[in-house]
């Protein structure tokens, strides 16, 4: 890309201080540069599934510090990513070191209209779905797999907020 945001920087580092604007220009050059076009943010649906595993919602409180950095175990800072245990399907940091852009509008109401197999969020709207605890984050209920926040797309939120790549095959 040319330069880094990040406060944080370093080898194996997550990238942060992105708006979903600029995951979105990333994702564009990345194509570009693969001559491919299936590099995309997942959507939220994805990324739950993704942070589970394929399962139950873990128990927070019996392993967050294995698993996740967060204001308890960061010493304020991002960490390299792998450094804490992965899930099930191998991916680190689902759950901890930065929180996650992910493709949806925000809904406020989430799925709760109806159940639906691989949902959408909304067409259109003001507000980006955002996935994911941070290193900064003190509150063990916001590193759950089904927490969610919502955040202008322009923002960049501090030094907290990154994104992780999904591919469609």
């Amino acid at each position: 890309m040319g330069t880094n945001p990040s406060y944080f920087k370093g080898p194996d580092r997550p990238v942060e201080r992105v708006s979903w604007q600029d995951a979105q220009e990333f994702l564009k050059k990345l194509n570009v540069k693969e001559k491919d076009s299936r590099y995309r943010l997942p959507s939220e649906a994805e990324w739950e599934c993704a942070c589970r595993a394929g399962g139950q919602e873990p128990d927070e409180a019996a392993n967050l510090d294995e698993v996740a950095w967060w204001a308890k175990n960061s010493s304020g800072a991002t960490h390299p990513v792998g450094q804490k245990q992965p899930n099930a399907w191998g991916l680190f940091d689902m759950r901890g070191n930065v929180r996650e852009w992910v493709e949806d509008w925000y809904d406020g109401g989430g799925y709760a209209k109806s159940w639906q197999l691989d949902p959408t969020g909304p067409g259109s709207g003001d507000l980006r779905a955002v996935r994911g605890g941070s290193w900064l984050g003190v509150n063990a209920d916001n590193f759950r797999c089904a927490y969610r926040d919502n955040l202008r797309p322009v923002y960049r939120y501090f030094n907290v907020l990154g994104f992780r790549c999904a591919r469609t095959f």
